[in-house]
């Protein structure tokens, strides 16, 4: 039995038309399969529950929608060893990204169902922020502002809505100071954002992170220091290509924990965590799914 979590509103209805696709190639298989889906993430992620209690024999779960809802199904399945593939059908699939699945290939539904019935899943790392998992991206500072923006935009719909509420913010936005504690070091700074990478990308695919892997069982840690409006405008484009990780206000370290203390809030995967301190730590093998 397959468990299909579908959000069909995602990526302005490409969860409900890459959903009816999953359903119809399980059908087609005669391979037993049960939607999952709600009007709300809290009733979504009940139903989800309710299947995993009731359930024997799971083959699998299957995420039909964003980085929003890959968020609230980690949370019931994470440390359980209970497969999970991600058909990317939301506006930044930046956890499908790091899989190395990509929603613009042609049949990508066929080609990521079939891998997943034909090959067996491996574990990767997941991330654990204050007793809630995340796959991709956890950060603080200007970007979490920025998602704070966005998130309350009605227009423009999709990733631009990030660039416009970006550029509404970064005249007015001051650098923070920060105490990070990492494994073996400690650092106070002033930074304007920090991203602690799980996962390569976030924001539809800035490659805020481009060398981060999902099996080190360590983050990989961006620090960006102060630098006026003009050079972030500058060295923003080259976090598509993760090209800025050469600018001379950038920082990268790599450990297993974080904590991070400041007068500011943090995002992951998207979603509000919550004001600081935050403490976090790389899992090992508490993900199990199929990647490219």
């Amino acid at each position: 039995m397959w468990g299909i979590v579908i959000n069909p509103v995602a990526g302005r209805g490409q969860g409900a038309i890459s959903g009816a696709k999953v359903c119809s190639l399980l059908k087609n298989e005669e391979i037993p399969y049960e939607i999952i889906s709600g009007t709300t993430a809290i009733s979504t992620s009940e139903r989800l529950r309710l299947f995993l209690e009731r359930s024997a024999g799971i083959e699998g779960i299957i995420v039909v929608g964003g980085d929003g809802l890959v968020h609230l199904v980690l949370q019931q399945i994470a440390s359980k060893s209970i497969p999970f593939l991600v058909i990317p059908a939301g506006t930044g699939n930046d956890f499908a990204r790091t899989l190395g699945w990509l929603p613009n290939e042609s049949n990508f539904e066929r080609n990521l169902l079939t891998t997943a019935l034909k090959e067996q899943p491996t574990y990767i790392d997941l991330g654990l922020v204050d007793s809630e998992w995340f796959g991709a991206i956890l950060s603080t500072g200007f970007d979490s502002i920025v998602n704070e923006k966005a998130n309350a935009m009605k227009w423009p719909k999709g990733p631009m809505k990030y660039n416009v509420a970006m550029l509404q913010e970064i005249i007015k936005f001051r650098p923070r100071r920060y105490s990070i504690t990492l494994k073996d070091q400690h650092i106070d700074t002033e930074a304007m954002l920090i991203a602690i990478g799980n996962g390569r990308s976030y924001g539809g695919g800035m490659k805020v992170c481009p060398d981060a892997s999902l099996k080190d069982g360590l983050f990989d840690i961006m620090i960006l220091k102060p630098i006026s409006t003009v050079e972030f405008l500058k060295v923003f484009p080259k976090v598509y290509s993760g090209s800025h990780t050469d600018h001379y206000a950038v920082e990268f370290y790599r450990s297993s924990r974080i904590q991070i203390e400041a007068e500011a809030v943090a995002y992951a995967d998207g979603e509000k965590i919550g004001s600081l301190p935050i403490v976090a730590e790389c899992v090992p093998e508490a993900g199990l799914t199929w990647m490219r």
